[in-house]
């Protein structure tokens, strides 16, 4: 079976799997006190051009995210994303857990605009029931979004200035920020990430680390007693030093860029096929992730050697599914699988032909 569920199947890229084994017996300060934490955040600040950040160390996604959010908001406020983001669908409740509510806003692709922000806001403070409904306070976004999709320098400088005119946190999750900055059409830097955004993070689960995502933030307001939170939310890694390692070695000689744009170069060569095939796809991006649309049929043939995510059903016969490519996908892989794809689609043409 080969693999293209998600990209976090592989263990680690080798260069962290070395880093962490240099340090087998070295005893380490704990809670993320050590010299390789403060080496990796020290690397990530000047990537960002910003060393009056606070970079923090944890080790997912969601507990990344409710650490974030709980820090920010006051018991009243709530988190306002796109109906298909990560807070909102796929995280069990966790945002909810902490007390506050998901504003979810419609989208075609797992953008949300700055129109659809100040709209929110305005229609709620002109509203005189407005103390009995959540009050809008942090905006979250993914880069990319969970349909692959990038936000461009200038839809992230027109989301930070909503968020600024009306007093609001902008909140990236970067869980793939990597495959965002490397894609062909990406014109946002980690340094306009710092500029424009009062907290986001660096994945690396999904980038080549074994797991653990960076924590960056630039707005005072969020800094105070953060590590508090991390630890009243358990996330204080007691072998914290394990996490910056991690991010040492993936931000030596810029390989955490490197590998996260093979990653999508291996996922244009997929797209490529899907277009020689005239595939329709739920969502047109250039990142890892990849959302054609095939018939049950297809699947039922393709899902004998390959795996991959279901998303939803189109129609009765037809399904959208993701193919995710990663730092670890093999150019055999990616030829397996476009030739499987033709070669089913070549048969079951056959057979149409042969029935009609």
């Amino acid at each position: 079976m080969i693999y293209f569920h998600n990209d976090y199947h592989d263990m680690c890229h080798w260069a962290v799997l070395e880093k962490m084994t240099k340090y087998h017996e070295q005893p380490m300060p704990s809670y993320g006190e050590d010299p390789c934490c403060k080496k990796a955040a020290a690397k990530i600040k000047a990537l960002c051009g910003r060393e009056d950040a606070d970079v923090h160390f944890l080790v997912g996604g969601t507990q990344t995210n409710l650490t974030v959010i709980s820090a920010a908001l006051r018991p009243h406020q709530a988190a306002v994303g796109a109906e298909t983001a990560h807070i909102n669908v796929h995280e069990t409740g966790a945002i909810e857990a902490t007390g506050h509510k998901v504003i979810a806003l419609p989208t075609n692709d797992g953008r949300i605009t700055a129109e659809q922000v100040q709209m929110l806001v305005q229609l709620h403070r002109a509203s005189p029931d407005r103390e009995h409904m959540a009050q809008p306070k942090l905006v979250y976004i993914s880069n990319p979004t969970e349909l692959g999709t990038i936000y461009s320098l200038a839809e992230l400088e027109a989301l930070y200035s909503v968020c600024r005119e009306y007093g609001l946190y902008l909140f990236v999750d970067g869980a793939r920020l990597g495959y965002g900055l490397t894609a062909g059409d990406n014109d946002v830097t980690l340094a306009d990430m710092a500029r424009l955004c009062d907290v986001f993070y660096i994945g690396g689960t999904k980038c080549g680390a074994m797991f653990g995502e960076a924590a960056v933030i630039t707005n005072d307001a969020l800094k105070e007693d953060f590590r508090y939170l991390i630890k009243r939310h358990g996330g204080m890694l007691a072998k914290g030093w394990q996490l910056g390692l991690q991010f040492d070695a993936l931000f030596k000689n810029d390989l955490y860029f490197a590998i996260c744009a093979r990653a999508n170069r291996m996922a244009d060569r997929i797209r490529a096929t899907l277009r020689e095939m005239n595939v329709p796809s739920l969502a047109e991006c250039t990142t890892n992730q990849i959302f054609p649309i095939f018939s049950d049929v297809f699947l039922e043939e393709l899902s004998k050697e390959f795996t991959f995510t279901e998303m939803h059903r189109v129609d009765a016969a037809h399904r959208a599914i993701r193919f995710c490519t990663s730092w670890a996908t093999t150019e055999e892989s990616v030829d397996a699988l476009c030739a499987a794809m033709r070669r089913i689609a070549s048969e079951q043409k056959e057979d149409a032909n042969g029935t009609e």
